[in-house]
């Protein structure tokens, strides 16, 4: 049974916001124009969109803050803020006592505030960070600054040991640096190559007889045990020499490598070094700064990337003990997880498939920090996942015996999430915290080591971001819980489970928490309004006091479409498709023409009540609704926001989901919003334009014409971290390939059809659009045309190419709608 959904329009989430944020005005500042008074997007206005404004160098619009975060001492708020028509950056701080003033921090003053992910001291009273590759530490109360290195090697992974001694990498070393004395030791030094043998006594006839006959040959021989003999001696009976060497192999890299806080330890994940990618791997670039054509080397393909795996080891630093932490202590490390896809693929090519036990290919997980240690040292919890994509072991080491202990198993028969990742140590109950999809939506959960999880927060919607307070008695995170396009900030006590929301401001809102965790740092916007920065205490209720203004007045006075988030009414499963609608500002009477946008990245969210990643085109719609079209924006089938279910609805049949609920919006748009149905086109980049060619390769009649820009045409051409989530790998699975790519459905088109192209492009190949372009010609289908654009990367970046291909865009829908 069919369920209906409205919701209310962006409007009156923007009256809301005006109700709950308190505006500031901040003094003038030498600097550039940072701050400015504050205004409403969108104000009475006679202005005319066009296509040259709104394709034009976006620094028109607003410069936001970038990279924004909290100064050490709770009172100040950097962020980098772009020049005007200058890809330069500059940090700017906003002291936030009394009345905000904005200033620039000199150049030579950044290496004193660049401390964003300072590490603290367990007294509070002193941080360490690295800027430019150097270590720096800096004492709290006061503000001042050491530096500690000061070299052309680039340390990082900068820490404070338990015993007081400030750790950091440098390259494959690890480094304790004693900063009351100044010595420096070297911990570990990881080298992958052969460890060196010792020297052999000679084995073969040959060898034998050399020694025998040769006095030269046995003298050196002998010369090179006696030095030997001394060079041990020293080693063992002088402590002011280091040998710290671990030897992995000749052609391996280290992936991950963590320390211990006492400097006593070291977990790392050792892989192979050689590339998958093959010398036909390449990209030509035809426009070049000496002329010729440069082959510049991309990504392997998912039908031609190999199976990767990593070897986990723990390394002992007091004994020189190097074990490695092998997965069969993982549950289901041996499972074939995939049997029944093979199964089907192998009776489609008349065979029978004989499923085996046999181990899986593991890593550890390409998240943020996958490895973390307690603060006393002695837990380390490791993140690991399959090179199948099926499972997520979150596990801690036993040291005694050395081997992984497994905490948590995530399996997900689709693919394992991407994001919701984060995980963390509760070091005074010595529990784990981690988010899972286990429920159908990211959640938080504790557990203790020897004990069950504890599921903290729950309901439908999607918990992130988290910050767990000093006292470890609650965490702060970002979720969708009163509306899965706003994103407020919550507080979650751990021991009652208790919810509470602390901003509501509406749109979409990221967050810090300040260091002495009174404030947060809040990135606030709606659909309407650039992002800006607000402060707010830390607790419920309390007022927002803008930091920033970065919108300029041209922006300001255009008149904007502002859309309505509307819930579209399913016809294949009970929650609705979450879709911006931008409704035409003059009207004749008539029927309204009308296009469909659909997002890229597949798994993203665009009708969420924030300011769009996609700001061309909500200028674009806006242009569009002036000119009397309906547009709508959905969140189809894979998009992000909407739990586990809807992500993985795609799984093993890309393009089918998607098109369905396309077909719903349609019907939509005729039904509540006058359309005539024979005139609506479509239109999206990237995964948008897959979309675009399947819903007019297998649907036909749904679309008059369509743009397809940086399209995906064969998913085997795509790469693997991607694409094997949703479709396994083409040599497991061609099956789902062939029936999820494009270029196996052209000859459904019927319909006029625009193909732009970037020629750079290292995401999705210009090959895609090649082959595509062939294959419609060896069709004989007329009815497409090609433009391509020869300096663009994926992401367009020249004015003039937005410009062009928004001209051609506009041209396809006033021609054919």
């Amino acid at each position: 049974m069919k369920k209906h959904f409205l919701v209310a329009t962006i409007a009156l989430t923007v009256a809301a916001c005006a109700n709950t944020v308190a505006p500031t005005q901040t003094s003038a500042q030498p600097a550039p124009a940072v701050v400015k008074g504050e205004q409403a997007a969108g104000h009475a206005s006679d202005t005319t969109i066009t296509l040259e404004k709104i394709m034009s160098d976006p620094d028109w619009i607003a410069r936001s803050p970038q990279s924004w975060y909290w100064g050490a001492n709770s009172e100040t708020v950097y962020f980098q803020q772009k020049r005007e028509g200058n890809p330069v950056t500059d940090l700017f701080s906003v002291n936030i006592a009394g009345e905000p003033a904005t200033n620039q921090v000199p150049l030579n003053q950044l290496h004193q505030v660049n401390d964003r992910y300072a590490v603290k001291h367990e007294s509070g009273r002193k941080a360490v960070y690295t800027y430019k590759g150097n270590v720096f530490i800096k004492s709290l109360p006061s503000g001042n600054v050491k530096q500690l290195t000061h070299t052309s090697v680039r340390e990082s992974q900068a820490m404070f040991l338990n015993d007081g001694r400030v750790a950091y990498r440098a390259g494959n070393a690890f480094f304790a640096h004693d900063i009351n004395t100044g010595q420096v030791q070297e911990l570990a030094n990881l080298k992958m190559a052969a460890a060196p043998s010792d020297i052999q006594e000679p084995d073969s006839y040959l060898a034998k007889e050399q020694h025998k006959l040769i006095d030269y040959i046995a003298l050196q021989h002998r010369n090179a045990k006696l030095q030997e003999k001394q060079n041990q001696a020293i080693k063992s009976e002088n402590d002011t020499i280091t040998d710290n060497a671990f030897y992995f192999g000749k052609g391996n890299r280290v992936s991950h490598a963590s320390l211990s806080p006492n400097g006593d330890k070291l977990i790392v994940s050792i892989s192979v070094a050689k590339s998958s990618r093959k010398n036909t791997d390449i990209m030509p670039n035809y426009v070049t700064n000496d002329g010729d054509i440069h082959a510049e080397r991309v990504r392997a393909r998912v039908a031609e990337n190999r199976e990767y795996s990593q070897s986990l080891y723990l390394v002992d630093l007091k004994s020189g003990n190097l074990s490695k932490l092998k997965y069969d202590t993982l549950p289901g490390f041996d499972e074939d997880v995939l049997a029944s896809v093979r199964k089907e693929n192998y009776a489609r090519a008349g065979k029978t498939y004989s499923s085996e036990k046999s181990p899986r290919n593991i890593h550890v997980m390409s998240a943020s920090r996958p490895i973390k240690w307690s603060k006393n040292g002695e837990q380390v919890a490791v993140l690991l996942e399959a090179w199948d994509n099926k499972d997520r072991w979150l596990a801690t080491v036993n040291f005694e015996n050395p081997s992984l202990v497994s905490q948590h198993r995530l399996h997900d028969d689709a693919w394992i999430n991407w994001t919701f990742n984060e995980f963390g140590w509760l070091n005074q109950s010595n529990s784990l915290f981690y988010l899972s999809e286990e429920s159908g939506y990211s959640h938080l959960y504790i557990k203790p080591l020897s004990g069950k999880a504890r599921q903290l927060t729950s309901g439908k919607y999607e918990v992130s971001d988290l910050t767990l307070t000093h006292d470890e008695q609650a965490f702060y995170f970002k979720g969708n819980k009163t509306h899965p396009g706003i994103y407020e900030v919550y507080r979650v006590d751990v021991s009652s489970a208790a919810v509470e929301a602390i901003t509501q401001l509406g749109g979409n809102n990221s967050y810090a928490l300040s260091p002495d965790e009174t404030r947060l740092l809040i990135e606030h916007s709606t659909v309407t309004m650039p992002p800006e920065l607000y402060v707010q205490d830390a607790t419920a209720d309390a007022e927002a006091t803008r930091m920033t203004f970065t919108v300029s007045e041209a922006f300001l006075s255009m008149p904007w479409v502002a859309p309505e988030v509307v819930a579209v009414p399913s016809s294949n499963q009970a929650e609705p498709i979450y879709s911006r609608v931008y409704r035409p500002t003059t009207s004749d009477g008539q029927k309204h023409r009308a296009v469909m946008f659909s997002h890229g990245a597949g798994y993203l969210q665009n009708s969420h009540l924030g300011w769009s990643g996609y700001f061309r085109e909500f200028m674009f719609h806006s242009m569009l609704a002036q000119q009397g079209y309906v547009v709508i924006d959905m969140d189809y089938r894979a998009s992000k926001g909407y739990g586990r279910d809807w992500r993985t609805a795609i799984y093993r049949h890309m393009g089918k989901p998607e098109v369905e609920d396309m077909r719903d919006g349609v019907n939509w748009l005729v039904d509540n919003a006058n359309v005539d149905r024979q005139r609506i086109g479509t239109y999206g980049g990237s995964y948008g334009g897959f979309l675009t060619l399947m819903s007019m390769f297998t649907q036909p009649d749904l679309f008059q014409s369509g743009a397809a820009l940086r399209l995906v045409s064969d998913w085997a051409y795509y790469n693997h971290g991607y694409t094997s989530n949703i479709l396994n790998t083409p040599g497991d699975d061609a099956i789902a390939y062939e029936r999820s790519s494009p270029i196996y459905f052209a000859e459904g088109l019927e319909k006029p059809l625009l193909i732009n192209a970037p020629m750079i492009d290292d995401n999705v190949f210009f090959q895609d659009t090649v082959r595509l372009v062939q294959r419609l010609i060896e069709l004989e289908k007329q009815d497409f045309e090609t433009a391509i654009y020869p300096v663009e990367p994926h992401g367009f970046v020249q004015p003039s190419s937005w410009l062009d291909e928004y001209r051609r865009i506009y041209k396809l829908f006033e021609e054919t709608l």
